[in-house]
């Protein structure tokens, strides 16, 4: 009975009141303003952990949104800088306009990493469905000839990541986010199975690692996690190539278990107006979603 309930409160929740969604989701989601973002990166740091703040939206519909976005960012690498906080940024290429604007969006882009790069900061590339695939990671290499201060993300459950992994390799440092993946994507394209996701995770992130990149591990499955931290000690890989990424709200207790053991822990902040749909992805992630809903409906 409890697994049909989440499955049919699951399939109702874009139906909810967006009130009611935010009583669930706010645990995941710093807030709607850049304060509140900066506000949860200064907590994290006293809590031993660094960050990387995410502005949550994409697929800009027109320039104006795509400058603000940027404009927006390059404020909060200012904040970074002025508070003194261990944060970087994260950012979508839809968001700076990669469908609609491509030659726009990599002007963006190269704006946003000269900033960042002044500042002493870094920019990670996130990856969006496998639409954006190629564009990303061409825009990447692009952006790599002549700035260091950037890293793309791999998703372990695409069946093409191993070779883009050895791609990569070579060249500039690399430095490289990977994570299962959230998107819905066909089988001929994507693994689909638990074990098949967390073997082509291990396969990729033992390359990555013997090619020299820096490696954030971003997972919430602590049998990866703790398989992947014992590969880094295996191959001695130093502190500074090699650290674990989680997300704002989930796996708390992993996360500090984690940092007090000497890890380095790295939480993604996500904050911004567009908070709902990215809420909608993590809830759904979540098996015990039912009780926490059914606790806002009736509040």
């Amino acid at each position: 009975m409890p697994g049909l309930l989440d499955a049919a409160i699951t399939r109702a929740l874009p139906l909810l009141p967006k009130p009611v969604v935010w009583r669930v989701a706010r645990r995941y989601i710093a807030g709607t303003r850049r304060e509140d973002a900066l506000g949860t990166i200064g907590r994290l740091n006293a809590a031993g952990m660094v960050a990387t703040v995410d502005l949550l939206g994409e697929h800009a519909r027109d320039p104006a949104e795509a400058d603000a976005a940027v404009a927006e960012y390059a404020e909060v690498l200012r904040e970074i800088r002025r508070g003194n906080l261990r944060s970087n940024i994260s950012v979508k290429l839809t968001h700076f306009g990669l469908k609609t604007d491509a030659a726009g969006c990599e002007r963006r882009m190269r704006g946003l990493l000269e900033e960042a790069r002044s500042l002493g900061n870094f920019v990670r590339i996130d990856m969006e469905d496998s639409s954006c695939t190629d564009a990303t990671l061409a825009l990447y290499r692009r952006l790599r000839s002549d700035f260091e201060n950037v890293g793309p993300v791999l998703q372990a459950y695409l069946r093409r990541t191993p070779e883009d992994a050895r791609s990569l390799l070579g060249g500039p440092p690399l430095n490289v986010r990977i994570c299962k993946g959230i998107y819905r994507e066909p089988p001929e394209i994507a693994w689909k199975a638990h074990d098949e996701i967390n073997r082509n995770y291990l396969l990729v992130l033992e390359a990555l690692l013997n090619g020299g990149a820096s490696v954030g591990c971003a997972t919430h499955d602590e049998p990866l996690a703790e398989a992947a931290i014992a590969m880094a000690r295996r191959l001695r890989i130093s502190p500074e190539r090699f650290e674990c990424q989680m997300l704002l709200g989930v796996r708390e207790d992993l996360s500090a278990r984690l940092e007090a053991s000497g890890q380095r822990v790295r939480i993604y902040v996500p904050y911004g107006e567009e908070w709902h749909a990215y809420s909608i992805r993590r809830l759904r992630e979540n098996p015990r979603i039912a009780r926490y809903v059914l606790r806002a409906l009736f509040r």
